[in-house]
């Protein structure tokens, strides 16, 4: 048997050649010889077939030319190789073997003849030719011939000479033109095919051979072929039988081995199923091999297995049929651009399919994210075998929102679904998905039929307030938000400027939050006027409070049109805001303030009123009588800084020994003290009297100590100035042709250098000629600038006078 890439050449025990092809088909058929067919050799253009028989004959013709050599010699041949370029002209070559080798060629006169390559050493058992070179092997080893030096290189010897040359015979494998293979028995070596250095050559070949990598294998080799990197052996196996111990043959193997220098690594092993495996031997078996469709061919006594290396698409045919399909979808997504029978949407499919079939629903819906991508018919068929299998809430929250959209039928069909079951998760989806994804009205129609079945159901409301909003009718979405104090309404009137629907809803905006409420009304004065803000809350003067108190802390005149009303606001829900706002307000007429505030009793209020409207008096009357506060009349009096207020409150005070004590405490600053204590009657017993007096002394010596103190400081800098004002009239000053009489404007200095002149220089940088100043009178000697001197008097006095 022989193999090129298009077919295998098949020879049987009956003289026939058969032409297969990849498939096992029958393309053609020749009958050779009568007897059995011992080789068939192709070259590699697969146009030239040779065929050696067991009677001896040997023929060599084209497949598809005329072509034919026929020789017959008087012994059986074994072996035959075709020239591989045998098409050629220049190569009309061939090789046959038996008792010896020989190499057919044919001259310029287009006859054939033969020369012996070798002999001598038993029957020739194998030949392979690779371009120039020819290997072959025989009883006592291995040869390599290089056709071109007419020169056999090397000789590689048989390891294991025990066994039969013809029960376990060699097999030879060109991996490249430079690289062969070969096994015997359990042996294999890998030889490689290299120049001699010029150096070196004397009677030496051009070439000679290294082994590279030389192991054994745990089985009787009957094939090699190269994959790659590694190699591929069909092993024949014996193995011995447990309950009668003897010997028996087993199914060959295929593997494939990892050659490393001295030992090998497996990396797959098959076990071959061939008819009749029990009663073949070593050499019924052959491996051949097709280099350009990686397609391997394991003959035997009654079958032809093709074997071909497993690409991605078997790898996934594989994980497919072992039902791992999240592997293999993996598997070809790593691998797209190889795999040729498979699919990813196809895999990923049968995987979403599956996950269904095992009841994993959320995991099939997450898958289809990934599997469906932007398919959107892909989606809506799924969404459709959700819905049949009762699991549309499983794939909700995968569906695509953005790119690509479904139909709107498909997102109202999980939104009814929900409706119905889940209103939780109803309003989730109504958050989550954007409003243009569905027939909105459709949704807001099916909510407002469960409402009437659940009226004050809160998630309801919320989500139909959202459809609403999503529906742009903010009027409706408003309403329901306000009713269900929802923390969203405030926002939702700044982003959709909702201030022309909420005028009649500011006491509910009010009730809800008033700090919001009151802030927003304020920022948008311009939308909803103070005006209508306060009428809206006239009913409810508390809130009305609270709105103008904001007002009136923002800007204390926007709201002086209710300064009036707020008085009376104050009094009533906010008593200690109510003297800081008569003391901020200038609009509140005092005696409508003054009128509450003594109905209700309110005497401070009372007394800042009488003090704001000049009467003192009374106001520090009120103080002493109403309060009983000595402190609070002191400072109220400190404050007034009024001596009569000062005698008032000591005639007050003069019985009450309590106050006199703080009286003479905190007066020493204001109001001489021995004015008190001479009023002081004799006898009179006032508590902590020493203490005051003491203190008295000393805030009279601190004081004697201040002012002893600012008359040092005044002293101190009045003399510093006063050298730095000498120091600095003491300078000169700079006259040149560019100033000017202050008077008469012209130069000051004369244009002739030589005329006599007079000059006057003030302090204050006026200059003036001697003769446009007034004389000085006998009251006024003194000369003064006349510009300054209209100011005031000092700068511009006469600092020097120049001549010439």
């Amino acid at each position: 048997m022989t193999v090129h890439d298009k077919f295998l050449a098949l020879g049987t025990h009956y003289g026939k050649v058969y032409l297969l092809d990849v498939q096992g088909n029958i393309t053609q058929k020749f009958d050779v010889s009568p007897v059995k067919i011992n080789q068939i050799s192709l070259d590699e253009s697969g146009e030239h077939l040779g065929v050696c028989s067991e009677d001896g004959k040997v023929q060599v013709f084209g497949l598809y030319s005329g072509e034919e050599f026929h020789e017959t010699f008087d012994c059986p041949i074994k072996i035959i190789a075709v020239h591989p370029h045998f098409v050629r002209s220049s190569c009309k070559q061939f090789v046959t073997g038996g008792k010896k080798l020989l190499l057919f060629e044919r001259s310029w006169m287009s006859r054939w003849k033969s020369s012996v390559l070798h002999e001598g050493e038993g029957n020739i058992r194998s030949v392979k030719w690779r371009g120039h070179l020819i290997a072959w092997a025989n009883n006592m080893g291995v040869k390599i011939f290089d056709i071109t030096s007419k020169q056999r290189i090397t000789n590689v010897p048989r390891d294991d000479i025990s066994l039969r040359p013809d029960m376990y015979p060699c097999s030879l494998c060109w991996k490249d033109s430079v690289t062969l293979i070969i096994g015997w028995g359990t042996s294999v070596k890998i030889c490689s095919v290299k120049e001699r250095h010029a150096s070196e050559m004397r009677d030496l070949p051009s070439r000679y051979v290294e082994i590279v990598s030389q192991f054994e294998t745990e089985f009787y080799i009957s094939g090699l072929a190269p994959l790659c990197d590694q190699l591929v052996v069909l092993s024949y196996v014996k193995e011995v039988s447990e309950k009668t111990e003897r010997e028996y043959c087993a199914r060959p193997r295929l593997d494939i081995i990892q050659p490393l220098s001295e030992a090998c690594e497996e990396i797959s092993s098959d076990a071959l199923t061939v008819r009749g495996f029990q009663e073949n031997e070593c050499r019924d078996y052959h491996l051949e091999y097709s280099e350009g469709e990686s397609l391997f061919y394991i003959v035997s006594p009654r079958d032809v297995v093709v074997a071909k290396e497993r690409d991605q698409d078997d790898h996934i045919d594989w994980l497919l049929e072992k039902k791992k399909y999240e592997e293999a979808l993996m598997a070809a997504e790593i691998s797209q651009k190889n795999i040729k029978r498979h699919k990813i949407l196809d895999i990923g499919l049968a995987y979403i399919n599956h996950l269904v079939e095992k009841g994993e629903y959320d995991i099939a819906a997450r898958k289809c994210q990934k599997i469906l991508g932007k398919n959107a018919a892909l989606w809506e068929y799924e969404v459709y075998k959700f819905k049949e299998i009762g699991q549309l809430k499983a794939i909700s929250p995968y569906l695509p929102r953005g790119d690509p959209v479904l139909k709107p039928l498909i997102y109202e069909m999980i939104l009814h679904e929900f409706l119905e079951s889940d209103y939780e998760g109803f309003a989730t989806l109504v958050r989550e998905w954007p409003g243009d994804l569905y027939n909105n009205s459709v949704i807001v129609q099916a909510v407002r039929e469960h409402l009437k079945k659940d009226s004050q159901n809160r998630t309801l409301l919320q989500t139909l307030a959202e459809l609403y909003t999503y529906d742009k009718n903010y009027g409706n979405a408003l309403e329901i938000y306000l009713t269900l104090r929802h923390k969203d309404v405030f926002q939702l009137i700044h982003k959709h400027n909702l201030f022309s629907s909420i005028k009649d809803k500011i006491v509910l905006l009010m009730d809800f939050d008033s700090e919001k409420a009151v802030d927003m009304l304020l920022d948008n004065e311009d939308k909803i006027s103070i005006k209508k803000v306060v009428e809206e809350l006239e009913d409810r003067p508390e809130l009305q409070h609270v709105y103008l108190h904001k007002l009136f802390k923002r800007d204390h005149h926007k709201g002086q049109r209710y300064h009036e009303k707020q008085i009376s606001l104050y009094a009533e829900y906010d008593r200690p805001n109510l003297l800081p706002f008569l003391r901020d307000s200038t609009h509140c007429p005092l005696e409508k303030a003054l009128e509450i505030c003594h109905q209700r009793n309110f005497v401070e209020e009372t007394v800042y009123l009488l003090s704001r409207m000049g009467n003192s008096r009374s106001a520090l009357k009120m103080i002493m009588e109403e309060l009983h506060d000595v402190d609070k009349a002191i400072e109220f009096a400190k404050e007034q800084d009024d001596g009569e207020l000062w005698e008032d409150l000591i005639l007050y005070s003069i019985d009450k020994p309590p106050f006199i004590t703080g009286l003479l405490n905190n007066i020493g600053t204001h109001v001489d003290p021995i004015l008190l204590i001479h009023r002081i009657k004799e006898g009179m017993e006032i508590p902590n009297l020493r203490d005051s007096l003491v203190k008295i002394l000393q805030d009279y010596n601190l004081q004697i100590l201040l002012r002893e103190g600012c008359k040092k400081i005044l002293v101190a800098d009045s003399l510093s100035l006063l050298k730095k004002m000498h120091r600095t009239q003491m300078k000169g000053i700079l006259v040149d042709e560019e100033n000017i009489c202050e008077s008469c404007l012209s130069p000051i200095l004369p244009s002739d250098a030589a005329k006599p002149f007079s000059m006057v220089v003030f302090h204050c940088r006026h200059m003036f000629h001697k003769e446009c100043l007034p004389v000085p009178s006998m009251t006024s000697p003194a000369q003064f600038c006349n510009i300054c001197s209209a100011k005031h008097r000092g700068p511009g006095s006469a600092i020097l006078e120049m001549k010439k």
